[in-house]
Order: C-alpha cells, then structure tokens, then sequence
C-alpha cells in the first residue's frame, strides 16, 4: 500500500494545476459564454421580485407542501398556468471572486485527497503507470462532474451546461491523473 504522505505532492500539484486550468477555461475559451442567457425583460423581473425581499436561498414556485397537497387541484392549475420555476437568490451586491476562488481551490483539494486514498488502497508503490492513471482519472471524475448530472435530472438544469461542465470535470480528471502518474512512488 502506498503511504499517503507520498502523494501529498500530486495532492497538491493536481489542485493548483486544474486551478488554472479552470480560470482559463472559463476566461478565455468561449463555451461557458452563454451558459446563463438574459430573461426578455431584465429590469422588469428585477423590479418585480425586489419587494418581495427573498432571502438567498433556493425556491421552488409553485411548491407543494407534502404529496397531498401535490395532487389537489389547486396546486395542479397553479403548475399549469404558470410560470414553473427554481429561483436561486443571491445576496445583493457583486460577489467577491476572492472567496469564491478559496472554496474552489478548497473542493479541488478535497477531490484530490479522496481520489489518493482510493487510490492508495487500490494500487501499490511502483504500479504502472496506465493503472494509475485510471484509477486517477476516474475517481477524480466522479468528484469533479458526476454530481453535476443530479441537477440536470430533477431540477431542470440545462443539459447543455451539465454536459459542458462535465467536458471541464474530464479535463481536470485527464490533469489529474497525468500528476499522479508522474509523482507517483516509485
């Protein structure tokens, strides 16, 4: 078994390098450029939703309180006249990056540090190379995009952005791995 002390190299390697990747990904290329489009009228719906003083948070409109309340006619018209959404409200103001960038870097750590402990159970000091790479690569996937698909499922998030989102998750897992091959002991 590989000692993890071992590894905290391309731990650390891997989350700075997919770091940057992702800062150019999402500045420089232009795929994630329409990923949020504009509603019709933007002032109007701004206008419209600001005295209501939602808290951030997520909502559901309209929203059933139980599965009863989910089959009555009432909620069943509501749904059917109009509009159905998620809202997701954010606290006012632009957001910090700084943070922002920390909890990434934070979760990539993360994803790093549970992808060498599988794989410092599933493979041994000196395995090949193509052993861990896999091991790697696909572990790290399921961190960075796999979870991403739930919201495209149930909540209605666009496919598209699922789907994109996970083409950057490949690309940090191919990253990944690559490190991992590189620094792993020998």
């Amino acid at each position: 078994m590989t000692s993890l002390a071992a590894l905290w190299l391309p731990i650390i390697l891997s989350a700075v390098i997919v770091f940057v990747a992702s800062s150019i990904i999402h500045m420089l290329l232009p795929w994630h450029k329409n990923e949020f489009p504009r509603v019709p009228d933007e002032n109007a719906l701004m206008d419209a939703v600001r005295p209501l003083a939602i808290p951030p948070g997520e909502y559901m409109v309209p929203r059933a309180g139980d599965m009863e309340a989910l089959k009555s006619p009432e909620f069943v018209e509501r749904a059917n006249r109009g509009p159905v959404f998620i809202l997701r409200m954010l606290p006012n103001g632009i957001r910090p990056m700084g943070p922002l960038l920390g909890q990434w870097f934070v979760y990539l750590l993360v994803v790093d540090i549970l992808t060498a402990l599988v794989a410092q159970q599933a493979l041994p000091t000196g395995a090949a190379g193509h052993r861990v790479f896999h091991v790697i690569a696909l572990t790290s996937l399921l961190g960075y995009a796999m979870a991403l698909w739930q919201v495209s499922i149930w909540y209605g998030r666009p496919w598209r952005t699922t789907i994109m989102a996970t083409i950057d998750g490949i690309i940090y897992a191919i990253i990944t791995g690559l490190l991992f091959v590189w620094f792993w002991p020998r």
